[in-house]
């Protein structure tokens, strides 16, 4: 069978999760979704000739998601590939708590949006809300647009161009400050120098790094996330498996308390927590 051989082919050239990659690339050759392949037709010879293409590709370790052009967060299909961080399965975890803090009508910040991960989640999945994502890069901005459009959440999820970093981003956005009930970020949080895995080091080095202990990023977006939030209103940071205590200890230094650190299912620290108090 094409995929066994393709497994094979791929576990020999270091990819991880080999079997799953053969055949969703399979799947895509053939034009089907995944889980027919075994009632599926054999390949024509067209579909062979593409499916090694592609093959090639994640042999020389592209990222699938690059390959595909789409990857998948929650109930969201999101166009993503060079330029734009691949959001990890991981987060998931901080987007579902972070949905649970809110109710309907709810206005959200996702500060650092990139392809829109966690900004659209909460879209779709809180009834009523309103939600402001925050991105700077050119490339991710492309991306992040493309996919709200896709979500056809028009109305209830808003693009905004703009640095975190910008020192006039307050004045901008004056009418959401003490009136958020929730901001959500996934930022750079890598330390410079740090050790990638290939696929890590497909994404964009400005959504990767941020200094050397990778914290440079989160010193600002806390008090950036206390000055938007109600009083009340929750934050929640992703951050590297090294900084769970340094990022609670900035969330705490900006104001918020109740701050709790949260690992993913592998058992690594994830993500920080807090709350504005009243």
């Amino acid at each position: 069978m094409l995929a066994a051989a393709a497994t094979a082919r791929l576990a020999e050239a270091g990819v991880p999760s080999a079997r799953f990659d053969a055949e969703a690339l399979l799947a895509e050759a053939l034009g089907i979704d995944r889980g027919r392949i075994p009632i599926a037709d054999d390949a024509t010879p067209e579909q062979a000739a593409a499916y090694e293409a592609l093959l090639a590709r994640r042999a020389a370790r592209e990222p699938l998601q690059h390959i595909l052009g789409r990857t998948y967060f929650g109930p969201l299909t999101l166009a993503v590939g060079p330029g734009v961080f691949v959001p990890r399965p991981e987060t998931e975890l901080l987007a579902v708590w972070a949905a649970r803090q809110v109710g309907r009508g709810a206005a959200i910040v996702d500060l650092c949006a990139g392809s829109g991960a966690l900004g659209l989640y909460l879209a779709a999945t809180v009834p009523g809300s309103r939600v402001v994502l925050v991105e700077r890069d050119p490339a991710a901005l492309d991306y992040l647009r493309r996919n709200a459009a896709a979500a056809a959440l028009a109305g209830t999820a808003t693009v905004l161009d703009a640095d975190v970093r910008d020192p006039e981003l307050p004045d901008r956005v004056a009418e959401l400050l003490g009136t958020v009930d929730l901001v959500v970020t996934n930022p750079p949080y890598v330390p410079e120098g740090a050790d990638l895995d290939r696929e890590a080091a497909a994404d964009p080095a400005a959504a990767l790094f941020s200094g050397a202990d990778g914290l440079d990023l989160i010193r600002e977006l806390a008090p950036l996330a206390a000055r938007l939030l109600a009083a009340g209103g929750a934050v929640a940071v992703e951050h590297d498996d090294s900084n769970g205590a340094g990022t609670a200890e900035l969330l705490r230094a900006a104001g918020f308390g109740g701050v709790a650190e949260h690992r993913d299912l592998a058992g690594r620290p994830r993500y920080v927590t807090g709350r504005m108090d009243p």
